[in-house]
């Protein structure tokens, strides 16, 4: 009966070896083994990180904000954090300054390691040259205060977050309270897009901006010709 026990508990610690060493080859094969390690800059406020693996091939990029990133997936990625003010990419680092210096890094860093992770797991090139600014959301010279919130919302909140299901959303204006979007892709003849519209488009936008009253969709003649079909 012992000998039978010492058998079983043998196989057991052999099949847990095996089932170890498979997971961790699985994770090297499929890139998923990362270690992002962090240095200290003259700067309290920066932070480098370092992901072992090269994040440009030439040169350094800036993003003072999260309008600078169009072209950049990963800099759109990590803008998406609360708390980063600005990323700067390098060779082979990739420096976060936060926005507000009484935020400890502890509370900024899991997010920044897990975004980092993620991203040069998912296959997607640290800069699309072809990628463009949205015309719809780009500053303009007459755009007032609650205009420009509305508009960066948009573009660095929303805006990833549809496109994330296959759609995306234009903006069309803001008069009386009211922000006019046009639904585009998935989102046009999606079954929850006033659902969309209104829990989550219009709750973000009043969260940030009290002067948002409400959140419409406008149509343009195109899309009501191809509803009456």
């Amino acid at each position: 009966m012992i000998k039978h026990h010492g058998i079983t508990t043998y196989l057991f610690h052999l099949l847990t070896t095996v089932v170890t060493l498979w997971f961790f080859l699985f994770c090297l094969y499929s890139g998923r083994t990362m270690f992002v390690q962090t240095q200290d800059t003259p700067n309290p406020n920066s932070l480098k990180f370092l992901p072992g693996r090269t994040v440009l091939e030439e040169g350094t990029m800036d993003f003072g904000g999260p309008r600078d990133a169009y072209c950049s997936p990963l800099a759109r990625q990590l803008f998406r954090i609360d708390g980063v003010k600005s990323v700067f990419l390098g060779p082979d680092f990739i420096t976060i300054t936060k926005s507000d210096a009484n935020m400890e890094w502890k509370v900024i860093k899991p997010d920044v390691f897990a975004a980092i992770m993620d991203f040069f797991t998912s296959g997607l090139p640290v800069v699309n040259e072809d990628s463009k600014p949205s015309a719809d959301t780009a500053p303009s010279d007459e755009d007032d205060e609650v205009v420009a919130m509305i508009k960066e919302l948009l573009d660095t909140r929303i805006r990833p977050t549809v496109q994330e299901d296959g759609g995306d959303v234009v903006y069309r204006g803001f008069e009386d309270g009211v922000v006019k979007l046009k639904l585009q892709g998935s989102c046009t003849s999606c079954p929850s897009s006033i659902v969309t519209l209104k829990s989550g488009i219009q709750n973000m936008l009043q969260f940030y901006v009290p002067e948002v009253e409400s959140v419409e969709q406008v149509k343009d003649d195109e899309d009501e010709e191809a509803a009456q079909l």
